[in-house]
């Protein structure tokens, strides 16, 4: 894996139509880490033009809460440059690359966004990336996708899509090989892996969804997008570290202080071999709960 990269706390993404203003008006009270202003799919062809003249305006009102903004792109590559042309700003940190092509892809909309954010006085890197895969074509191209600029952050397969382009229904049994592919791809270029082990399509069980959400955790998803308020909350418990996690992993690192001052490298914790991997992950979970932290913080103190 690559040295680690200054990754966002981004594990709630609110999808919200930017041409929709009674979505807009309430998403900065929905508690999303991020607010994905939409330009693709949930705004109609003709509504494209007068929604990207939205992007700005919206940006500021949806962060009101203290949400990070990406914008969802739209392809062909006439629609994206101009999609970019209206969300390069300052208050969008982000941007969705839908339908990625390839490494050549990623790196032409680096280039471009690099450039936006030169003519408009942005600090260098100011926007991220995030590479949605959705075709087969791009699945096998992943680990090149995943290395293929320093401002992407993350990437995602979307399942609806990809299953489509594939011919095979959206299951979790179909789709778990190439979602875990995915998460292997993204984590070698030190990526967040976004997503769930299954489609979230249907999001009426809301129990039934957040132990989807709770196992998608556990095969390394970091974030998720959430096509309903509803999801957020629990989206935001089940990609954080639980009370329990964060106690246990103290306690391993405290004992593996007073291990290896005793020349130890490995012990034994409960019954359970401990050595340095399991150290590791410990240390990657506090530091994770810790910069969770720092993000509600910065919540709160936006909404006062």
């Amino acid at each position: 894996m690559k040295a680690e990269k200054d990754l966002p706390v981004w594990r709630s993404l609110l999808y919200v139509p930017v041409n929709v203003e009674k979505f807009v008006d309430k998403a900065h009270t929905r508690g999303a880490d991020v607010v994905q202003l939409d330009l693709e799919d949930s705004v109609p062809p003709g509504e494209k033009a007068r929604a990207r003249m939205l992007v700005e305006a919206a940006a500021a009102r949806v962060s009101r809460g203290g949400a990070d903004v990406v914008v969802r792109i739209n392809r062909p590559l006439q629609m994206a440059v101009r999609d970019l042309e209206a969300a390069v700003c300052p208050g969008v940190h982000g941007i969705a690359v839908t339908k990625v092509e390839g490494p050549d892809h990623i790196r032409l909309l680096d280039e471009l966004v690099g450039e936006l954010e030169q003519q408009r006085g942005l600090a260098p890197g100011h926007t991220k990336l995030i590479a949605m895969i959705e075709t087969p074509r791009s699945y096998f191209d992943m680990p090149a996708i995943a290395a293929a600029c320093e401002r992407l952050v993350a990437m995602s397969i979307g399942g609806e899509d990809f299953a489509s382009e594939v011919g095979m229904e959206p299951t979790e049994e179909t789709l778990l090989l190439p979602k875990q592919t995915m998460i292997y791809a993204a984590r070698s270029a030190g990526l967040m892996p976004f997503g769930y082990i299954a489609s979230v399509a249907g999001f009426g069980d809301r129990d039934g969804f957040r132990r989807m959400v709770r196992r998608s955790r556990q095969f390394g998803f970091m974030g998720a997008s959430c096509i309903h308020p509803g999801q957020v909350a629990i989206v935001n418990e089940e990609y954080t570290p639980s009370a329990e996690e964060v106690a246990y992993a103290r306690r391993l690192i405290e004992e593996d202080r007073k291990q290896a001052a005793s020349g130890r490298g490995s012990f034994a914790v409960d019954g359970k071999m401990i050595d340095i991997p399991v150290i590791r992950r410990a240390e990657t979970l506090l530091r994770r709960h810790d910069a969770i932290a720092a993000r509600e913080a910065r919540k709160q103190a936006a909404t006062g």
